[in-house]
C-alpha cells in the first residue's frame, strides 16, 4: 500500500480583491483550479472563476498545473489575480491590433475649435495688418478692411506688405474714417459704435463709411433715416461714395469691380492728359501757328540793325560802336577782354 504524500504549506495573497492573505497546507497533487473552489465553495460561476488565476514570482501560472508541476514549493507565495478584460491573451479585443492605426491615433492632432464669435470680433476690433487694437487714426482701404493707419504706412514705405494686401498702392488708396468710441466701455482696449442708432461696431450689426467725410454709420441708420447727406456732418454723398466694412464676399466683389473701374478712368484721364500736351496744343496754342511765328520773329532778327534804333542825340556810329556786330574792324575779341588797338591816335 503506497504512503500518502506529505502536505507542505504555502501562503496566498489577495492584492486585488482586497482580503487578507492565507496560509494553507495542501498536497502538491492539487490543481490551481481545485484550489480556486476551494477558496471559493460558494462561487459555481465558471465565468467568475475564469476571471481570477494564479501567478507566482509575477508568472501566470494555468489552472490546469498542479503546485508540484508549477513548481511551487514549501512556503511559496502564490498570488491570486483579477483578468481585465480585452487585456489580450483572452482572446478579447485590444483596439490595436493594426499597429499603423495606433500610431495614427497619437500622431494625428485634431486642431483647436476656433469660437466663431471670437474671430467675429477680432476681425472688427483689431488691425487687419497688425491684429493690434484699433485705435485711431484709422483707415479703410477700397474694399473695406479695417486698419491701424500708422502700421500701414510703414508696411507701404518698407514695401513689406502681404500679398492679400497688394491692392493697396499708395496713400489715395486708403480712406480715412471717424470711429465713435463707447463712452465708459469698462474694457482696456477701445470700442466704437454708430454715432446716431448706437449699435455697437462688433460685427453683428453692418456698417459702411462715407468716403467723402469718413464717418462710420451702420446700415440700420441710413435705412431709417432716409438722407443723401451724412447722418453726423450732413455732407452730400452718392451710392457710390459707400465703403461696406468688412463686408461678404460678394459686397467686397463689388467694390473691388468699383475700385478698377475707377482705376481705368484715372488711367484714361492721364494717358489723354499726356497725349494732349505731346501734340502742342497744350494751353490752346496751335504747333503750326508757333513755327510760323518763330519765322517771322527771325527774320525781323535777321534785318535788326542798332543804328536804326540808336537815340535822338546820339552819333549813330558811335552808338553802333557799341555792338561788336554793327561794324567790322581789325579788333578781336576773346572770352576774357576785347583787344583795344594801342598805339593808334
Amino acid at each position: 500500500m503506497a504512503s500518502p504524500k506529505k502536505m507542505f504549506q504555502i501562503f496566498v495573497a489577495f492584492p486585488d480583491l482586497g482580503l487578507p492573505s492565507r496560509s494553507l497546507s495542501l498536497s502538491p497533487d492539487l490543481t490551481l483550479h481545485r484550489l480556486k473552489r476551494s477558496l471559493y465553495p460558494y462561487q459555481t460561476q465558471t465565468q467568475t472563476l475564469n476571471s481570477l488565476y494564479f501567478s507566482l514570482n509575477g508568472k501566470p501560472l494555468l489552472d490546469s498545473s498542479t503546485l508540484s508541476s508549477a513548481g511551487v514549493t514549501s512556503s511559496a507565495l502564490l498570488t491570486l489575480r483579477l483578468r481585465v478584460a480585452g487585456g489580450g491573451g483572452d482572446g478579447g479585443a485590444t483596439g490595436a491590433e493594426s499597429r499603423d492605426c495606433y500610431l495614427n491615433m497619437y500622431a494625428v492632432k485634431k486642431p483647436d475649435k476656433v469660437d466663431p464669435n471670437e474671430t467675429r470680433i477680432s476681425r472688427w476690433t483689431t488691425c487687419a495688418l497688425s491684429t493690434e487694437p484699433l485705435a485711431p487714426p484709422c483707415v479703410i482701404d477700397r474694399i473695406g478692411n479695417i486698419f491701424n493707419k500708422e502700421p500701414l504706412v510703414e508696411a507701404l514705405i518698407h514695401k513689406r506688405l502681404p500679398k492679400e494686401f497688394n491692392h493697396i498702392r499708395g496713400l489715395r488708396d486708403m480712406i480715412h474714417i471717424h470711429l465713435s468710441p463707447i463712452p465708459d466701455a469698462g474694457r482696456p482696449e477701445m470700442r466704437f459704435q454708430c454715432p446716431i442708432s448706437g449699435l455697437e461696431f462688433n460685427g453683428k450689426y453692418g456698417f459702411v463709411a462715407i468716403k467723402g467725410c469718413g464717418h462710420v454709420l451702420s446700415v440700420k441708420a441710413l435705412k431709417e433715416v432716409k438722407s443723401s447727406a451724412c447722418l453726423v456732418c450732413h455732407k452730400e454723398f452718392s451710392e457710390l461714395d459707400k465703403v461696406v466694412i468688412n463686408g461678404s464676399s460678394d459686397e467686397v466683389a463689388v467694390l473691388r469691380e468699383r475700385m478698377e473701374e475707377e482705376r481705368g478712368r484715372l488711367r484714361e484721364k492721364k494717358e489723354k492728359k499726356v497725349g494732349y500736351s505731346l501734340s502742342g496744343t497744350k494751353h490752346g496754342v496751335d504747333e503750326k501757328a508757333r513755327s510760323l511765328e518763330n519765322v517771322g520773329n527771325d527774320r525781323c532778327r535777321k534785318r535788326f540793325k542798332a543804328v536804326d534804333i540808336a537815340p535822338v542825340n546820339a552819333t549813330k556810329e558811335v552808338y553802333a560802336s557799341i555792338f561788336t556786330s554793327s561794324k567790322k574792324t581789325e579788333f578781336k575779341e576773346t572770352y576774357s577782354c576785347r583787344s583795344l588797338p594801342l598805339g593808334r591816335n
